[in-house]
């Protein structure tokens, strides 16, 4: 299990942790993201996908809402690029 941090010097920014698994093949794949404190288990992953320079995961979270995360792989660093809250 690694946990990696998106390290932010602007206060306005929130923190996102994610913690993943690699599997046998040793791809990481996201488990579960913190923002601040709240923690969301990633139920199912939707999609994922290579670009030059990030990897993305497409997912929907235990809070029921559909994430796009990304991994810098130079920075080594997440971020969280979409967010929708999904309608009951």
């Amino acid at each position: 299990m690694v946990e990696k941090l998106n390290p932010s010097s602007d206060p306005k920014k929130f923190q996102l942790r994610v913690s993943c698994y690699a599997g046998y093949r040793g791809e990481e794949a996201p488990r579960s993201m913190f923002i601040h404190d709240k923690k969301i288990t990633v139920k199912n992953i939707l999609d994922m996908w290579l670009a030059p320079d990030h990897r993305y995961f497409k997912f929907l979270g235990s809070d029921d809402g559909e994430y796009i995360i990304r991994y810098d792989e130079k920075k080594c660093i997440w971020e969280l690029t979409f967010y929708k809250e999904i309608d009951p």
